[in-house]
């Protein structure tokens, strides 16, 4: 069946582990990197903050093994089966999906929504708990045991990647690549020592 790509030369690709049937995440892949995937057997899709073909694992070490390829109905959607080497996620989850939508039955009350900080915090306390533990497979840990160098280049990296995403004008994408900056940045203050409240206090006095 000859698969549907949007006007951009696009296709959204669905990743589910073979083995678990979990759902991994979701990525774009161009008529390119279905043909890359086909013929080497490992998962390439299309970045769209980049613009570029993107063998995932290159930079993780974390290759999806494709064991089958699938279509829809509509033939606008794909579908790849793989074994993954390690976790989808850039946050060292197994998968993206990680995060529960919670429905609040009638007459319940609404639990407060946390704050911006509180937010960062927790997400700084998930990093130094990599930090201390390193578990294997966990992304943070990897990126942590390749030493500062390896981080402040990852930093350099998504924060080239958000100068893309602003000059492509996505919102989508712009929202996408400052938070993998954020986040590369809580691990790089968890490499050099420096307490994520240390750059609170900093804000603060700025703001006065």
């Amino acid at each position: 069946m000859e698969l549907k790509f949007d006007s951009r030369g696009l296709i959204p690709a669905v990743v589910q582990d073979a083995n678990t049937r979990e759902v991994l995440m979701v990525a774009y892949m161009s008529a390119e990197s279905v043909r890359r995937t086909l013929e080497s057997g490992d998962a390439w899709f299309w970045s769209r903050s980049r613009q570029e073909l993107w063998h995932k694992g290159d930079t993780s070490g974390n290759y999806q093994h494709v064991v089958r390829a699938r279509t829809d109905c509509d033939a606008d959607t794909v579908l790849l089966e793989v074994h993954p080497d390690g976790p989808a996620c850039h946050t060292g989850a197994t998968s993206c999906f990680f995060e529960e939508i919670d429905e609040p039955t009638a007459g319940a009350e609404l639990q407060e929504a946390p704050s911006r900080a509180q937010i960062v915090s927790e997400l700084a306390d998930v990093i130094a708990e990599r930090h201390a533990t390193m578990p294997e497979g966990s992304y943070v840990a990897g990126l942590l045991r390749e030493g500062i160098d390896r981080v402040a280049k990852k930093v350099g990296e998504e924060a080239a990647e958000t100068i893309i995403a602003a000059k492509n004008g996505s919102h989508d994408e712009i929202v996408w690549e400052v938070a993998d900056l954020w986040f590369h940045s809580l691990v790089l203050l968890e490499a050099t020592g420096v307490p994520v409240d240390d750059v609170f206090q900093e804000l603060a006095r700025r703001r006065r």
